[in-house]
């Protein structure tokens, strides 16, 4: 009905489309029913009106949902971050939920590890309390630490191990190499 009534009119502003448009919708809304009592503005006073309710003082915030399993690592993948989880939860089955700021991942309907999203591909966000002890141990040897060890067996051993330290995008990461 609203525009049925318009398509003959012509308009110079939004403005002036609105006002148009508010004077039909309040005039179909007044219009009595046909087949039953009342009008549409008056089924709304009656029934929708109690029903509503304010709006939550939080916005919403999209988030997607995805399910991993967790791997050997701790890590699992998520757009090609790697996030890190108590390392207990290894081989189970998880859920993340990623907005555009955060990632939280829950198991079994709790939330058992919550990062900042990262963007940058192939690269971990791990935190240090999901490790377990013996991989927590090795956060107390820095690259200068295992450089100068490896310089105890020689001098090329410690030009080797320096070498596989500064060739990984984090020196941790050749950790396990240069024990090795």
């Amino acid at each position: 009905m609203v525009l049925a009534a318009l398509r003959k009119r012509q308009f110079f502003s939004l403005a002036e489309l609105n006002e148009a448009i508010l004077k039909l919708v309040h005039k179909l809304n007044e219009r009595p029913f046909r087949k039953l009592a009342g009008s549409r503005a008056e089924q709304y006073q009656m029934i929708d009106r109690p029903a509503l309710q304010p709006l939550p003082l939080e916005s919403f915030v999209y988030a997607e949902w995805k399910k991993a399993r967790v791997n050997l690592d701790y890590h699992i993948e998520l757009g090609g971050h790697y996030y890190s989880l108590p390392y207990q939860l290894v081989g189970k089955e998880v859920e993340a939920r990623s907005t555009q700021s955060t990632v939280e991942i829950f198991y079994q309907g709790k939330r058992v590890a919550s990062h900042l999203r990262s963007s940058k591909p192939h690269l971990a966000s791990t935190n240090a309390a999901h490790r377990p002890k013996s991989h927590q141990q090795y956060l107390e040897w820095t690259p200068t630490r295992i450089i100068e060890w490896a310089g105890k067996v020689g001098p090329f051993t410690a030009r080797l191990v320096e070498g596989i330290l500064t060739s990984k995008p984090h020196p941790e990461m050749g950790y396990r190499s240069a024990l090795g």
